[in-house]
């Protein structure tokens, strides 16, 4: 099976901007990456890369990490 394509350049920095806004929400609520990894379910490593935009979360983690967190999903990405 062939690999996908690399994203192009603005749907990278677009993911990066969620990412950004991830760890803005959870710097916010005082939690740190470890925390939300507990309350998610979701493993640290994989906090740290969604952050840094260097991984493509799915619908379902993205809203346990911002039930983690605290906050609505829309607050990320709109």
């Amino acid at each position: 099976m062939p690999s996908a394509p690399p994203p192009i350049d603005w749907v990278t920095a677009e993911r990066r901007r969620i990412g950004e806004r991830i760890r803005a929400e959870r710097l916010h609520a005082n939690l740190t990456q470890e925390q939300v990894s507990l309350r998610s379910g979701v493993d640290r490593a994989s906090v740290v890369r969604i952050e840094q935009g260097q991984q493509s979360p799915t619908l379902d983690t993205l809203i346990r990490l911002m039930v983690a967190i605290g906050v609505p999903l829309s607050r990320v990405v709109e």
